[in-house]
């Protein structure tokens, strides 16, 4: 079994082997994984945070060792808590790292991957928050372009959003909204909901594509579009733009 790390800021996986087809999620910079396939030019890999698969390009990653991998794996998670930030390696290069990016500390702030040390100053998120925490920090992204796959300030999707607030709080969800609507409690009513709860919505034929936050007064924040802020009923999601309902509500979830 071969790992790697995300040594680059933004790393495109893909649901097939080829620069052409769809990009599943995004890999971020310090983000860990076992290799399950290594072919000439592309890598199937596993995420240690999610499980979640793909292919990324066998140039757009750092081997690790077990022994790596798994220190990194029982440390508690660092995250890097500015919209976009840099880490330095000795040479005083810098690399760019986007809103939640992990960081691996070692000593004096600094990791390695093989033969390169990375020093990381800037804010850093450790510590698990309350649920109304994730609507503060969700107001980060408000305005971000809408990008399938996408996982950060410069494009996402609204698995990606709710995932990445949740985990800048400290706490997991899965990656696709169809996989997050397998975790937590059920709410029978909106009203039963509090601010940080999940609501989910699907298609006409019954499967759940979309899922935002919940926020007070019958609020959802969403990427749609862009990340926005809706109004939430028991029918679904009013766009406040449009004036039109968009999405028709599934359930509700109580995550944490």
């Amino acid at each position: 079994m071969l790992f790697g790390i995300c040594n680059l800021s933004i790393i495109p996986v893909r649901l097939e082997p080829n620069d052409t087809t769809e990009m599943v999620t995004q890999g971020l910079f310090g983000e860990h994984f076992k290799v399950l396939e290594k072919r000439k030019k592309w890598s199937k890999i596993r995420f240690h945070f999610d499980s979640y698969e793909g292919y990324i390009d066998n140039k757009q990653y750092q081997e690790i060792s077990e022994e790596l991998y798994t220190a990194i794996s029982k440390e508690t998670p660092k995250y890097t808590g500015e919209l976009i930030d840099f880490v330095t390696d000795q040479d005083s290069q810098l690399t760019t790292v986007s809103l939640g990016s992990r960081v691996p500390f070692y000593k004096d702030n600094t990791f390695l991957v093989r033969d390169a040390a990375f020093v990381y100053e800037g804010e850093i998120l450790s510590i698990q928050q309350p649920k109304e925490a994730i609507v503060q920090m969700a107001f980060l992204l408000l305005n971000t372009p809408y990008l399938w796959g996408g996982k950060t300030p410069f494009g996402i999707d609204c698995s990606g959003f709710t995932q990445l607030m949740y985990k800048l709080c400290g706490h997991s969800l899965l990656r696709d909204a169809s996989q997050q609507a397998t975790q937590g409690e059920v709410l029978s009513f909106i009203e039963e909901s509090e601010p940080g709860d999940l609501a989910f919505f699907d298609n006409a034929e019954g499967a759940i594509t979309h899922v935002g936050i919940i926020m007070d007064n019958y609020r959802i924040i969403h990427a749609h579009g862009k990340v926005r802020i809706d109004q939430l009923d028991h029918t679904g999601i009013y766009n406040v733009d449009s004036k039109r309902h968009t999405h028709k509500l599934r359930v509700i979830k109580k995550i944490i």
